[in-house]
């Protein structure tokens, strides 16, 4: 009952990429996640060490965000990814036990989620900016922020988002740091997004929202790339 994870599917768009150099991505003002929750969360890792968050979407397939692409492997079913780093460390296209899979909610059709919704995202990312990455998984709460609201604050800073995006914290004195890129954004129990990217490695919040990759405008292509590797 062994499945193999053929690669990663890169889920945020070339024009969010392009904002790379100048934006980065950690859980601020969180708290450790609860042991059995969150389990299909996973450490995208580089050289061995930490780099990005990322999502298992089916035995097969993990999600993230495009700008963590490299020569990547994965830490899967754990939340700390020091003390267990040995035994759960997968090169892609090596095969994943079924035990670290559990099945994740995703929002696979258009789900625009209301303003001011309560929703979480995970990662592994500092705590402080510029501080080091966290070994255990931290989460917190995050508002869900106005389209057009989101639109005119980045628009101050001189920033055009591109579309497909959800905005989330960023006002309040919670949000995402560097080396949370592409974990998961919840709504209930429902992943609606990927954390994309924040303002000038600013992770002392108030700031501007946090910007997310909205999985349901990737849907196709998710789906049609998916086919493809199978």
């Amino acid at each position: 009952n062994m499945n193999a994870l053929h690669r990663v599917l890169l889920a945020a768009a070339l024009s969010i990429l392009a904002y790379d150099g100048k934006f980065t991505f950690g859980i601020i003002n969180g708290k450790k996640a609860d042991e059995n929750d969150l389990k299909f969360v996973v450490s995208v890792q580089n050289a061995s060490k930490h780099k990005c968050g990322g999502l298992l979407i089916d035995r097969k397939f993990v999600l993230t965000a495009a700008h963590c692409f490299g020569d990547m492997s994965v830490v899967i079913g754990t939340h700390n990814i020091i003390v267990f780093f040995h035994k759960k460390q997968f090169k892609l296209d090596e095969k994943v036990d079924r035990r670290y899979y559990e099945k994740t909610q995703i929002a696979w059709q258009f789900l625009e989620v209301p303003e001011n919704s309560r929703c979480r995202v995970a990662g592994w990312g500092e705590t402080e900016t510029n501080k080091n990455p966290v070994s255990n998984l931290m989460v917190t709460d995050v508002s869900i922020v106005n389209s057009a609201t989101c639109k005119k604050s980045w628009g101050k800073m001189g920033t055009k988002l591109p579309p497909g995006v959800i905005c989330a914290g960023g006002s309040e004195k919670s949000g995402v740091c560097e080396g949370d890129s592409g974990g998961p954004l919840l709504c209930g129990d429902v992943v609606v997004g990927i954390v994309s990217f924040n303002f000038d490695k600013n992770c002392h919040y108030p700031n501007a929202p946090n910007v997310y990759t909205n999985i349901s405008f990737y849907r196709h292509w998710i789906s049609v790339v998916g086919k493809k590797c199978i």
